[in-house]
């Protein structure tokens, strides 16, 4: 029963997300064609963003590997996923706890103090719950105590986090509805700082002017699909056919697959950006119900995507720009003495799509570019001073990606190290 809790309904996003939904309409008393309405709408739509995640990342594991094949790259690759998998023989039991108990740390904070937000990333939770578990653990601390300071921890960042991103995340989506839930969010709140020091806030990455004869470019898939496309053909070209047609298209031509992998890529984004829409319409009117009678003037947090659709382009952008980041960040972090990170395709999309969009909110398109490309350097070089601090999950070849895990386990990982 603890298991079907943890991880069949808490630790699935669309059902906690769900639950939520269905609570605060049967807290307003909603008729109940509204509550199961309501209901499978805000599951649908995140089960849509699910699904355009999912073509998406098939899409850039595919060039992940082509990428790796054509200029013979060894390193550690952040992977949140499999990171988490790995440690759960070790650290299940103690993940499972710190995540349930660090949930309602977060209503309780929520419903007492000035930080009204509600963190419903049910899969970002157990992560976070996952590395702390590893970096506590390290301190040879006892399960109770550990599981108590990490509940605490986890309660704290779901709440302080999304407050500290607020502020943009009202510029880019123009109200205060909405906030974002997500463990990339120190990476965030840097690209933004940065871009509102470097940037044109007048000059939004969404106002680029297109001759008419390119005017296909205006639209955000179009100009998605073409640029991938580039990509794929330069690195297909480097790979050669033989290794893709054997391997990886199943016969396949490689020029053919490169350019069906280039558009299934552009039409995950699609189905993320229709996913987000239809849950922002539902959680939105929902959530009014626990923000009135649970926690007063309480905001969902919600996945990064979220913010995905008030700027498209400067998703594109930020993409781009945090990628040649990480790529110039192989050839720095040997120089500084750290292990080699091979640019995570997944972090790079979510997160560095994600830091464009701020970026372009307080720093126009320059703003999307340098603040993109600051946070690529952060989820290149966090994720390479947080492997000592993992244990022996260090020694594995993968890592926490985006920049909260790094920034949080360093610094505990400090502290521990100054008083032990």
């Amino acid at each position: 029963m603890f298991d079907f809790i943890m991880k069949d309904i808490l630790g699935t996003p669309a059902i906690l997300v769900g639950l939520f939904a269905l609570f605060g309409l049967l807290l307003q008393k909603k008729a109940i064609t509204d509550v199961v309405s309501g209901t499978l709408k805000t599951i649908m739509g995140f089960i849509i963003l699910n699904a355009g995640a999912t073509v998406l990342t098939g899409s850039l594991t595919i060039f992940g590997e082509m990428f790796e094949k054509a200029f013979n790259i060894e390193g550690v690759i952040p992977n949140n996923e499999a990171i988490v998998a790995l440690s759960q023989n070790a650290f299940g039991t103690e993940t499972a706890m710190i995540m349930l108990i660090g949930m309602i740390v977060n209503i309780v904070l929520a419903r007492y103090t000035k930080f009204k937000y509600i963190f419903l990333t049910g899969h970002h939770t157990m992560f976070m719950a996952c590395l702390l578990a590893a970096v506590l653990s390290t301190s040879g601390m006892g399960s109770v105590p550990l599981v108590i300071l990490g509940s605490l921890i986890l309660g704290g960042l779901m709440v302080l986090l999304p407050a500290m991103l607020q502020p943009t995340v009202r510029e880019i989506t123009g109200s205060d509805d909405i906030a974002v839930g997500h463990f990339g969010s120190f990476g965030y709140f840097v690209a933004a700082k940065v871009a509102k020091l470097t940037g044109d806030k007048t000059k939004s990455t969404e106002e680029v002017k297109v001759p008419k004869s390119l005017g296909f470019l205006r639209d955000s898939s179009v100009a998605l699909a073409l640029t991938m496309t580039i990509m794929f053909f330069v690195v297909s070209l480097f790979v050669g056919p033989t290794y893709i047609e054997e391997n990886l298209s199943d016969g396949t031509n490689f020029l053919v697959f490169s350019l069906l992998q280039a558009i299934t890529f552009a039409a995950g984004v699609f189905i993320i950006l229709a996913g987000v829409r239809m849950l922002i319409a539902e959680i939105v009117p929902a959530f009014k119900g626990i923000a009135d009678k649970i926690v007063p003037n309480a905001k969902p947090a919600l996945d990064v995507p979220i913010v995905f659709p008030f700027a498209p382009n400067a998703v594109i952008i930020g993409f781009l720009s945090s990628f040649v980041a990480g790529l110039l960040s192989m050839f720095l972090l040997p120089l500084a003495g750290l292990a080699v990170i091979v640019p995570g395709l997944v972090p790079h999309f979510f997160c560095g799509a994600a830091a464009g969009v701020f970026g372009n909110a307080v720093g126009g398109r320059r703003g999307a570019i340098i603040g993109a490309f600051v946070q690529g350097i952060l989820i290149s070089f966090l994720p390479a001073m947080l492997l000592p601090v993992l244990g022996s999950l260090g020694f594995e070849g993968t890592t926490f990606g985006d920049s909260d895990f790094g920034v949080v386990g360093i610094i505990i990982g400090y502290i521990i190290n100054l008083f032990s």
